[in-house]
């Protein structure tokens, strides 16, 4: 489990990370979400221990992962730009890594050669942006990690190798109960992979929670009747947002679905559905009402 505990990070004046608390359960997979300068990569660099923290802690299964060997074994991290040793290609990168990796695995490196299909003798300067974010990609997971650190994961990658890689990482879960953080500024790439988001606007972490409990407790309604009522006939509900086109609302209600779509069927309505909102949805709304400005969070 990677813990945070009033985790603070500065460069000069500038706050990266404001005493954020945070739990990380093992075989979950992550979705770090923020706008750019947000706080993702920061993040990232604390928990592979690139960066020291300036305030609280952060713990890799109890130990502090700064200059911790043991610790970062445990750990594969792909920043945004994936480093390479000079004029290097993949046999040789190999080596690199098994020398700084006992548990790297020779079997995973061969495997995913089939998969991600670059030849392994080619330098990997010459490669394109997409087929050095694949080199990078077979290098981390042949270390058999604990724990898998993506920044930007999908950069680069067409829409066969995003399949591609999401169908590894949720190998990987599955398997291994490998653990997943993947930073992106896009929430709609991540959706369908992750079971936990993470949103952090300015440093500061304003969302953790898996994706269930974010979708099971807001609901979009679409009601309509052949004389729309005044609104106030819904003030017993936890209306967050409410728009009349015509004889048709659309409501977007926080709680129980069961016990909103019961309350609305009472007002004998001509037509009433419940559409399940996408996780962006659910964000923007949840924004949108406790004050934020969601064009600068999310985009």
């Amino acid at each position: 489990m990677i813990t945070g505990t009033n985790l603070t990070k500065k460069f000069d004046e500038k706050t990266a990370l404001n005493s954020v608390n945070f739990k990380l359960l093992k075989g979950s997979i992550y979705g770090l979400v923020g706008s750019n300068g947000s706080g993702k990569s920061t993040l990232l660099r604390l928990i592979a221990g690139v960066y020291r923290a300036d305030g609280g802690s952060i713990e890799i299964d109890g130990e502090d992962c700064f200059d911790n060997v043991i610790a970062k074994e445990k750990i594969a991290f792909l920043g945004d730009t994936p480093y390479f040793l000079p004029q290097s290609n993949l046999v040789e990168m190999k080596k690199f890594y098994k020398s700084l990796y006992k548990n790297f695995d020779e079997e995973t490196f061969e495997h995913l050669l089939t998969v991600f299909p670059l030849d392994k003798t080619a330098r990997i300067s010459t490669m394109s942006k997409g087929m050095q974010r694949q080199a990078a990609l077979i290098l981390a997971m042949s270390t058999k990690p604990e724990y898998l650190l993506l920044d930007e994961a999908f950069d680069g990658l067409d829409v066969v190798m995003r399949r591609v890689l999401a169908n590894i990482i949720i190998d990987g879960v599955e398997k291994d109960k490998l653990t997943v953080v993947i930073a992106s500024h896009n929430l709609r790439e991540l959706e369908d992979i992750v079971d936990h988001i993470i949103l952090i606007h300015n440093g500061d972490m304003l969302f953790n929670d898996n994706t269930e409990n974010i979708k099971g407790r807001i609901h979009k309604i679409q009601v309509a009747f052949d004389r729309v009522p005044d609104t106030s006939v819904f003030d017993q509900l936890d209306v967050m947002k409410i728009e009349k086109t015509g004889s048709l609302l659309q409501m977007i209600v926080r709680g129980d679905q069961e016990e909103i779509m019961k309350y609305i069927k009472n007002l004998l309505p001509v037509f009433a559905e419940c559409i399940e909102p996408s996780i962006e949805e659910i964000f923007l709304y949840e924004l949108e009402v406790i004050g934020y400005d969601v064009k600068n969070i999310l985009q």
